[in-house]
């Protein structure tokens, strides 16, 4: 149950965020890719965003660096108190109580569990650690939120998968918060309208110098060591695979790696410190992605080509680069226009106002206020509350021990109309593609992916 906690601590919330680069963008003649007016649900598959509702009593588990900011996201949501924290390493938990002090503290995690108080588990821990508290958290009969990756290898994610399959009875998340967030899901929306023409290839990278390595104990560094971690498109990389996935809208069928130790080579580590893999989808797009410890240079983004216009996503934030034989979108004739520099941008944020200018009075972010992992955790516990009451109503009128017929309500009641997030499919299939990059990775080689690797049946 520990987090990397160090001053060098990857923060995921470093890598969804960071400096705005709007201005940059614009003089590379980039048109910024906002929404004017609030889309309809059923073009975005939002249902609603709201954090008000029932409480969920929420036990955390895992407090390093990223449990610390799950506990204080969910100290500003209205109905998610958190009333139990869990790490073997009291640093952490007495941090962790600083943002819930009514929290029980346990280094037990099965403690946590044994709480019956606790509505909810958020699973924070090394991924390699994930297993066991989730399948454990699952058969306690409690909701759970998993961090992505699921797991640190193939075995242990088809484990929390069958798990998830066996607990109907509650709600499953995956920690790919992107999959919650209102920007991520009009972006989607616009790709899949063909905007880009026919998609030809794909770039992602992440690049921070810094080791990985914090305090002594062994423990406390399983990124270093390959029999904990999933490396680097394991652990950062999932969330730029999964989006990968979304956007090209299908599977990779293959995928090539290398990496080396080539800036930590003195410190015993056996992970590679930068990697490259090209991840191949069907029909011949590919997936070219590269991250390494030893330069922060151009930091992190994502580029997607096609043959009509170019979109770049970085900071959640996203342009398009349009070619000068793209054929005329029916919404630039109405759109609201601005002028940048020599270019003109057509507003598509979501929840913009009507101009950007007037958006600008409020801060050039003004949009991106609510991080995606508030938006993941709001949906969580709106999805906890729908769950249940589900569950509570096929209970009240039919045979609650009938499996069978709880699942098929469940299904056509409530889980294809749930708020946003990343379930099970989602956050299994992001993991296996990362994992299997991984290995790739560290074997030089390339991997074809079995279509049953992916499969959950």
């Amino acid at each position: 149950m520990k987090k990397n906690d160090g001053h060098q601590d990857l923060n995921r919330r470093e890598f969804l965020s960071g400096s705005s680069l709007s201005t940059l963008m614009m003089l590379m003649g980039g048109v910024a890719i906002q929404a004017q007016d609030k889309p309809k649900e059923e073009e975005t598959g939002a249902t609603n965003y709201q954090t008000t509702g029932a409480p969920v009593k929420c036990g955390l588990i895992g407090c390093g660096a990223w449990g610390r900011e799950i506990i204080k996201t969910l100290a500003v949501l209205p109905n998610a108190p958190v009333v139990a924290v869990c790490d073997t390493f009291a640093i952490g938990r007495d941090r962790a109580q600083k943002s819930a002090p009514n929290a029980a503290a346990h280094e037990d995690y099965r403690k946590v569990l044994d709480d019956k108080e606790v509505q909810a588990v958020i699973v924070a821990t090394p991924s390699h650690l994930h297993r066991e508290m989730v399948v454990a958290a699952l058969q306690a009969g409690k909701h759970v939120y998993c961090e992505a990756p699921l797991a640190a290898n193939h075995e242990d994610a088809r484990a929390i998968a069958q798990a998830v399959q066996s607990a109907i009875k509650v709600h499953f998340q995956a920690g790919l918060q992107m999959r919650s967030d209102p920007q991520y899901l009009f972006r989607l929306q616009f790709i899949r309208s063909g905007a880009l023409g026919k998609t030809v290839k794909a770039r992602a990278q992440w690049q921070k110098k810094q080791s990985w390595r914090t305090y002594s104990a062994k423990e406390m560094n399983w990124r270093l060591q390959r029999a904990t971690s999933p490396g680097l498109i394991g652990e950062i990389g999932v969330h730029q695979v999964d989006a990968a996935i979304a956007y090209i809208n299908a599977l990779p069928v293959a995928v090539t790696g290398f990496g080396g130790i080539l800036r930590w080579t003195d410190d015993g580590r056996d992970v590679p410190d930068t990697v490259q893999s090209v991840l191949e989808f069907p029909g011949g797009v590919r997936l070219s992605y590269e991250a390494t410890l030893a330069s922060s240079f151009d930091a992190d983004y994502e580029i997607y080509y096609g043959t009509d216009s170019t979109i770049m996503i970085r900071d959640n934030k996203a342009w398009m680069f349009k070619e000068v034989d793209a054929p005329l979108l029916g919404w630039e004739v109405y759109a609201q226009k601005d002028s940048f520099y020599k270019e003109t941008g057509i507003a598509l944020i979501l929840d913009a106002t009507k101009s950007t200018k007037a958006a600008a009075a409020t801060g050039p972010d003004a949009a991106y206020m609510e991080s995606p992992l508030r938006h993941a955790l709001a949906a969580f516990v709106a999805n906890c509350n729908s769950h249940a009451a589900a569950v509570k109503d096929f209970s009240d009128n039919f045979d609650i021990s009938d499996t069978a017929a709880l699942k098929e309500y469940l299904d056509t009641s409530i889980n294809k109309v749930k708020t946003p997030h990343a379930g099970l499919r989602e956050g299994y299939q992001a993991t296996v593609a990362a994992l299997k990059a991984n290995e790739a990775i560290l074997k030089g080689q390339k991997i074809v992916l079995q279509k049953e690797w992916f499969d959950l049946a």
